[in-house]
């Protein structure tokens, strides 16, 4: 089994051997991680530094869903929706234990509504071609009720059926991380970059914070890759203040409801709520997760909050499609991501913004990448290391990741108890921690379908260094069921105090700070 990701003996190496860096990248979600495997992989020297934990931000928020974008399709993007449905295919068969297919069902109230969304699905299938996860067709009511038991059935005159792909978004932030590291790069969390070193004029490296100690290290590389998605202006204004900002960042919040309040293995899908967007309601992990909105925001903190009048917006309409109407006494969470949108001159509110990435090499050679979504972030990635390798003078290598597998993989036969399987092949292992002891082998929670002994195993192999990274990315006890995560959050801080050597005002300050983050995922 590949080694576990040791960040104590990676600091140690950055202080007792400073080397130079093929690239360094700056960012520890969906982008960076992507960019920083495509790099590894090529056989760069690769190092990414993350000022929080890897995916603390947009991207362990996201809907969970790996898709080509039917709204793209509405808004007329069709290479977008080619490219994220290529992309799409690559990942379940990269990623087959964290990313699968899944049925989402359109219900129809209008006449029109199904031949219209029939004709749009059917292009969608045209488009996936090969990569294609099941084709589409139309439903009669009794099917459409058959596979959602739960939808609202007073009008409902048909439905319209077609697939596309869910994943565990934080699952696989770590699964990339530890990919990097199988490939010998170095990804480090808690690693914040206070500035970028010049030759002359131009970007030859950083120098960076590891928050736990305040110690600061200057690093050398011969291209710097700026992917720090929604934080990527502050990036761009540290090399060059009088940049202008370029980030449009708009908040989507989620709310997260029993599973019983959509009974069946399919998703909805509604192509066009009153504000013109796209509104779900998947099953996941044995809740209902319904989203999402687009609200344009000025600044962009690591905690973003819900408004008032999205969480009424998101209860509304859940209540218009499912036959029970959740009330807030039902939300079990509510988590909010904003979105990495890059303006254009004159656009027109946020949730007409293309959803594509951008490139851009500013005068001293920093590469930013940003913009784009999960579900491209190889594409992504690969379009990165091209224009970095370019600019660094790196001897040029093809791409290996579009068939490369990610760590773990495992083609699923069965479930596991709890979300195991997530795993993938390091399952096995994850069960012998939890053997270690009566405690590790005993739920964290009972209303949550994760076990103690996963903390352990996060902080030993998967660079976990606090409560909240174990309970909302490691695990997604907090998006399950935040009260319920406040409740394990003592047990947790123990089994984590032990294993990565901490007192008990640790274990007490570590509880404290997460009862404050976890309470701003409860409805008030």
């Amino acid at each position: 089994m590949a080694q576990g990701m040791n960040r104590a003996a990676w600091l140690a190496q950055l202080r007792e051997e400073p080397e130079y860096w093929d690239v360094i990248v700056i960012g520890g979600g969906a982008t960076g991680l992507g960019t920083a495997l495509e790099s590894a992989a090529r056989g760069y020297r690769t190092l990414l530094l993350e000022q929080h934990d890897f995916a603390k931000a947009t991207s362990s928020r996201s809907t969970k869903l790996v898709h080509g974008g039917v709204r793209y399709l509405q808004q007329g993007n069709v290479s977008l929706v080619m490219e994220a449905l290529k992309e799409r295919g690559r990942l379940l068969a990269n990623a087959p234990h964290v990313a699968h297919n899944l049925p989402f069902v359109v219900p129809v109230y209008d006449w029109w509504e199904g031949p219209f969304y029939g004709v749009g699905m059917k292009l969608y299938d045209l488009l996936a071609g090969k990569m294609g996860l099941g084709p589409s067709k139309v439903l009669s009511r009794e099917e459409t009720m058959r596979r959602l038991p739960n939808v609202e059935p007073k009008g409902l005159r048909n439905g319209v059926i077609y697939h596309d792909g869910q994943f565990d978004d934080s699952r696989l932030a770590i699964t990339l991380a530890r990919t990097i590291a199988d490939k010998g790069g170095v990804p480090l969390n808690y690693m914040k970059v206070t500035e970028l070193r010049k030759r002359g004029d131009l970007v030859a490296g950083v120098r960076a914070t590891d928050t736990e100690t305040g110690e600061e290290y200057e690093l050398d590389a011969r291209v710097v890759v700026n992917a720090t998605g929604i934080f990527s202006d502050d990036i761009r204004q540290i090399d060059d203040p009088e940049e202008e900002r370029l980030m449009a960042p708009s908040q989507g919040v989620h709310i997260v409801l029993d599973g019983s309040f959509l009974a069946g293995e399919s998703a909805i899908m509604v192509p066009k709520t009153a504000d013109g967007r796209v509104l779900f309601a998947v099953p996941w992990h044995g809740r209902t997760i319904v989203g999402t909105t687009d609200t344009e925001i000025h600044d962009t903190p690591l905690e973003p909050r819900a408004k008032e009048e999205e969480i009424a917006f998101l209860l509304e309409h859940a209540a218009i499609y499912l036959a029970r109407d959740p009330k807030r006494e039902d939300v079990l969470s509510v988590y909010c991501g904003v979105r990495p949108l890059v303006r254009s001159p004159g656009d027109k509110g946020t949730a007409a913004l293309a959803r594509d990435h951008v490139l851009m090499i500013s005068k001293s050679n920093l590469v930013t990448i940003t913009g784009g979504k999960w579900t491209t972030y190889r594409k992504m990635a690969e379009d990165t290391v091209d224009t970095a390798a370019l600019v660094a003078g790196l001897d040029e290598r093809p791409s290996p990741t579009r068939d490369l597998r990610l760590h773990g993989w495992l083609k699923q036969t069965a479930k596991s108890d709890g979300l195991l399987s997530l795993y993938g092949s390091d399952e096995p292992g994850v069960r012998r921690v939890m053997g270690e002891a009566p405690e590790l082998g005993a739920p964290m929670h009972e209303r949550l379908p994760y076990f103690l002994g996963e903390a352990a195993w996060g902080a030993r192999h998967e660079m976990a260094r606090t409560v909240e990274d174990v309970l909302a990315r490691r695990t997604r006890a907090l998006l399950l069921d935040a009260r319920a995560s406040i409740e394990a959050a003592p047990e947790v801080a123990r089994v984590l105090a032990r294993e990565l050597d901490r007192g008990p005002d640790w274990e007490s300050a570590q509880v404290e700070a997460y009862r404050e983050l976890a309470n701003g995922y409860l409805l008030p």
